[in-house]
């Protein structure tokens, strides 16, 4: 049975690949952004992604300060960037390339980006999915177990919830990606940052990309454990 002991002991080794990325994706963050924080840069993040959205006529998006650590984000509803307390009023390489980041995904809503189009689009499906997936399989499986047929149909619509999460980051690589390169690019071409500290942006935005890439992986990963598991691919599961 899926929900035996056996059953998750098979389910964490199928998803060992993507949980070890992940472990080395946050230890490879978490390092980059330590050493990136000890380098000086001119402008502060809040000023740096101002700066970049301002030169882009972006002067509509607004900049906030929002407490937590790693907890930056573009709001597109509100137009509002949203950087943590840490990135805001720091003037260091890891602030401005985070920042700069952001501001990428503002400017990738400004010109409509259809990756972030799709992105948006799909965030509810997402959050359905995330939210009610699982409930829904351990009800189907029960009532499978038992014999009761409509079991079976909400085993299925559990696994579509899980799908909805993995096809929502599988839209969201390019669309992060995007953002990064957009960042690279605009934090050179408007001076913000040199050369030396270049590097550290680069390792900053490199880390972040791969916990994007083990968090699609694990989705991914979870989809076809299910859909093995209830098509007999793994009928001791």
């Amino acid at each position: 049975m899926i929900f035996s002991l056996h059953g998750y002991m098979t389910y964490m080794l199928w998803m060992a690949p993507a949980l070890l990325l992940a472990m080395w994706a946050q230890w490879k963050v978490r390092g980059t952004y330590a050493a990136a924080s000890q380098v000086p840069a001119r402008l502060s993040g809040a000023a740096a992604a101002r700066h970049i959205l301002d030169s882009a006529g972006l002067q509509n998006v607004s900049i906030e300060p929002i407490a937590g650590e790693m907890t930056d984000h573009y709001d597109p509803s509100a137009k509002v960037l949203r950087l943590s307390e840490g990135v805001y009023g720091s003037r260091s390489a890891a602030a401005v390339g985070i920042a700069a980041h952001e501001a990428g995904h503002a400017l990738q809503d400004a010109k409509q980006y259809a990756p972030l189009v799709i992105r948006n689009l799909a965030v509810p499906a997402a959050n359905f999915g995330s939210g009610i997936g699982m409930l829904l399989l351990f009800i189907g499986a029960g009532m499978a177990m038992k014999g009761i047929a409509a079991g079976t149909p909400l085993i299925w619509l559990g696994i579509l919830g899980f799908g909805c999460v993995a096809a929502f980051q599988l839209i969201n690589l390019p669309v992060e990606f995007d953002a990064s390169n957009r960042a690279k690019q605009l934090l050179v071409s408007h001076g913000i940052v040199g050369n030396q500290e270049m590097v550290y942006v680069n390792g900053v935005l490199n880390a972040a990309a791969w916990t994007y890439v083990a968090a699609t992986l694990q989705s991914v990963l979870t989809v076809l454990y299910y859909v093995m598991q209830f098509t007999g691919g793994n009928r001791n599961g």
